[in-house]
């Protein structure tokens, strides 16, 4: 297949695309660098890779790309709460009139053998019942700019094409283009180097996914589009739904020697607190491989090689100090 995958030099696509190119595709990536990242130089070796450097709102360049290519995998996006409050137009105009776009030109083209997988996340489900499991029928109901634009997204996606929509859990995992943000990345980060972590609303709960696993679906949806086309899938670890509490204590498996405060005088501004069944993309034959346990462990790695670029000190394999040098 010739692949198009916007925004794939971030956290996502620069797994994704190694991942594809290794599966025998041809792929092509639009991008503008906005963080002046590298994280695609390790394929540039590949014949079938192609990098191009624009921005996703170029209409023009899309619709070249669009036309040129088998599958369309909109990764371009401002992600997460934070950074879609900071900059709400960028936000709907990467989340939600990218997919416009891709949909207008799909139709002003009669390109109706298009293959599209899209990128939502399951925040979408805002805050779920307690001990009710959210499907894919469940009503969404974000509550951020982001889960806003990117489920506005879906809806269209979904009204006008037969595209296959993943709503993934929180991702976790090491990335060419890494983020430290991700709660998971984020709470062994904060283990290692500042040995104390403070946590707002510690039962409100999420589900978890290994990036890899999240490069695997996308590869095993590719080869599966026609069986499964038009439908939406949660993806996560079904055994993942689980409290920020409860992902402390199984990463204190791991690195013992960390302290954790649990406050309740403020609030925590992601609200998200739902858990999710997975058994959907499961009844199609596909389960993820990596657990929570093999992605801390990874992350462990990874940070011994991180944090000394940062200014941190390790003595046997641990962590000695930390000094803030961003």
């Amino acid at each position: 297949m010739k692949i198009l995958i916007t925004g794939g030099a971030g956290y996502l696509g620069s797994v994704i695309t190694g991942k594809l190119l290794g599966d025998g595709h041809q792929v092509t990536i639009l991008d503008k660098l906005q963080f002046k990242q590298v994280s695609l130089l390790p394929y540039c070796f590949a014949p079938n890779f192609n990098f191009i450097y624009g921005d996703v709102r170029h209409y023009e360049l899309l619709k070249k790309l669009v036309i040129e290519n088998d599958v369309i995998i909109p990764l371009a996006a401002v992600v997460g709460f934070p950074a879609c409050d900071d900059d709400p137009i960028l936000a709907f105009d990467l989340n939600y009139k990218q997919i416009e776009n891709i949909v207008s030109i799909i139709d002003s083209e009669s390109l109706l053998n298009k293959k599209i997988l899209y990128p939502n996340t399951n925040s979408g489900y805002g805050v779920g019942e307690d001990g009710i499991y959210c499907t894919e029928e469940s009503p969404l109901n974000p509550i951020s700019t982001y889960g806003r634009t990117k489920c506005r997204a879906e809806n269209i996606l979904l009204k006008n094409t037969d595209a296959i929509v993943f709503r993934f859990a929180t991702v976790f995992g090491v990335s060419p283009r890494m983020r430290t943000d991700l709660l998971v990345n984020e709470f062994v980060y904060k283990a290692m180097t500042d040995k104390y972590i403070t946590v707002f609303e510690a039962n409100f709960k999420r589900n978890f996914l290994h990036i890899q696993d999240v490069a695997n679906v996308f590869s095993f949806m590719i080869d599966n589009y026609d069986k499964h086309k038009g439908n939406v899938f949660n993806v996560g670890l079904s055994d993942a739904n689980l409290s920020k509490k409860e992902l402390l204590e199984k990463i204190q498996n791991h690195i013992p020697n960390f302290a954790v405060s649990y406050n309740d005088f403020y609030e925590d501004p992601d609200k998200r607190n739902y858990i999710v069944s997975n058994d959907k993309i499961e009844s199609t034959g596909w389960k993820p491989i990596w657990d929570l346990d093999m992605g801390i462990q990874e992350l462990i790695k990874a940070y011994k090689m991180i944090i000394p670029r940062m200014g941190g000190e390790f003595r046997n394999g641990f962590p000695l100090g930390y000094a803030n040098k961003t």
